[in-house]
């Protein structure tokens, strides 16, 4: 079994309900979806066996391994899962939510692009669902969504400092007005670690 692997890194989980959560990251190359403000290079990577993954990220003293990338979905099947699982790892997966969540998955984050009926069709019951948010966007009902723990605004940060507030700013003003949606900034960005 392998994977194309953009990068394995170790850090913090930066945003949503296991936000400040240590976590091994392994983004994954490849997306269906090609999303103006992805702030990810899901392009080329390293094919790696599964083996030598395992390998690498055993360096790290956590348990949590968080699959994203792109999209991790297009890669990742019930086997490798279940390998992972077994050598005592917990596995949260950050996806589009165009195809549906293995069972074997502990956390599962489904952030709809675009139309979010899809979501609802493919992935009935998540652990959150994290909305990508630019000033202006209009929201889904709640019963257009999955249903979930968590429901995170998630302020679309732009290379403009100017607009990254005014999305903010929006994020904020419909969580005041529909309190069953929380906000998730990206921490990580915000102190500069990976």
């Amino acid at each position: 079994m392998s994977l194309n692997v953009k990068e394995i890194f170790y850090s913090l989980q930066g945003e949503g309900g296991r936000q400040g959560e240590a976590s091994i990251f392994i983004r994954l190359s490849g997306c269906n979806l090609r999303c103006d403000f992805c702030d990810t290079d899901d392009s080329g990577g390293t094919v790696m066996e599964t083996g030598e993954a395992l390998a690498h990220i055993r360096a790290f003293p956590c348990q949590w391994i968080v699959w994203t990338g792109g999209e991790p979905t297009l890669q990742l099947t019930d086997e490798i899962l279940a390998l992972f699982k077994r050598a005592g790892y917990r596995q949260a997966i950050e996806s589009n939510g165009h195809k549906p969540l293995s069972p074997l998955l502990d956390y599962t984050v489904v952030s709809p692009k675009g139309t979010t009926d899809y979501a609802k069709r493919v992935n009935p019951r998540v652990s959150e669902i994290r909305l990508p948010v630019r000033k202006g966007d209009l929201l889904p009902a709640l019963s257009a969504l999955p249903e979930a723990r968590h429901y995170f605004l998630s302020p679309v940060f732009a290379a403009e400092a100017a607009v990254t507030r005014a999305n903010i700013n929006y994020c904020v003003e419909q969580i005041k007005r529909r309190p069953e949606w929380r906000l998730s900034l990206q921490i990580h960005k915000l102190i500069g670690i990976q």
